[in-house]
């Protein structure tokens, strides 16, 4: 309790703006303390995109990131919720509505996009290279009569699901066939193996994640065939300190502004391309089938 004089309104007053203004204090003379830990999914790591966006960043921004893991979700899920980071990026999904539901996370916000692809064998027996789109090699495989392998992958089975939407096809009008290996990375050892399609990431393929003989990157470029990357920032429940909780933010609100999307979208030194598609280019995920026109309902006095 803070007693500045006599004066009752005024020690009301400033008992509860006082508290409220060190806060702030410390928050403006602490802010640009430390680093700010961050984890990311595998995928940025391995592409380079996120060092590169990180760099930006750290110009454009008043602390330092230090990036404590790149991982798989099993690995940095429990990080962020241990307190090892304060910010993470990973694709959107039931691990991040639960973070956000639990309290451990504040308002997701989706970052940009990565791409699926579909791979298949090097003589493409459905034809699919010629294909305009997703939607369009499935129903080539399905006409075909060619298999396709049912994937593991959440991202994989999300893709499918949607291509199978918009072509208006069910499981049962496609050769599925199970996914066999035993670790994921093989899954295109397996395409060769039973010479069958399959979709996956194109990161993982890209950069020799996934590798197989006689197995090509057959169809690409559909923006429909994309999975969002989402922030994830400290919630009420997370252990992040109020330094950390403001560092985060800042590097949020800098990674969906102009300058952070123009730094995602800069091609790699490398392969020459884009890995990570920005915000913007979302509008490729709100395609839908069109909707049957409902019966009307005749009475029996008509």
């Amino acid at each position: 309790m803070l007693y500045f004089y006599a004066n009752p309104i005024f020690n009301t007053l400033m008992n509860k703006i006082f508290p409220a203004v060190l806060m702030f204090a410390s928050i403006s003379c602490l802010g640009a303390e430390g680093d700010l830990k961050v984890a990311v999914i595998g995928g940025l790591d391995m592409s380079g995109v996120w060092s590169r966006v990180e760099t930006s960043a750290e110009s454009f921004l008043d602390f330092d990131i230090t990036t404590v893991i790149a991982a798989p979700k099993e690995r940095v899920v429990p990080a962020f919720m241990r307190g090892d980071v304060d910010l993470l990026l990973i694709h959107g999904g039931d691990e991040t509505f639960a973070l956000e539901a639990m309290g451990y996370a504040s308002a997701l916000r989706t970052w940009g996009y990565n791409e699926f692809i579909i791979a298949g064998p090097r003589n493409d027996p459905a034809g699919i290279a010629q294909a305009n789109s997703g939607r369009e090699a499935l129903l080539k495989i399905q006409a075909s009569n060619q298999s396709l392998i049912l994937f593991r992958d959440a991202g994989s089975h999300q893709i499918l699901r949607r291509l199978m939407d918009s072509a208006d096809l069910v499981p049962s009008q496609l050769q599925l066939i199970p996914d066999k290996v035993e670790k994921p990375q093989q899954i295109l050892a397996q395409a060769a193996s039973d010479q069958a399609y399959v979709i996956v990431g194109h990161l993982p393929v890209a950069f020799g994640r996934m590798q197989s003989d006689g197995i090509d990157v057959l169809l690409q470029g559909d923006p429909s065939m994309r999975r969002a990357y989402v922030i994830v920032t400290p919630g009420p429940q997370h252990p992040a300190n109020l330094v950390a909780r403001s560092n985060a933010e800042k590097l949020a609100e800098y990674l969906i502004s102009e300058e952070g999307q123009k730094a995602l979208e800069e091609p790699g030194p490398d392969e020459g391309m884009s890995w990570i598609f920005p915000r913007r280019d979302a509008s490729g995920l709100l395609q839908f089938p069109k909707a049957q026109t409902p019966r009307r309902r005749v009475s029996g006095n008509q």
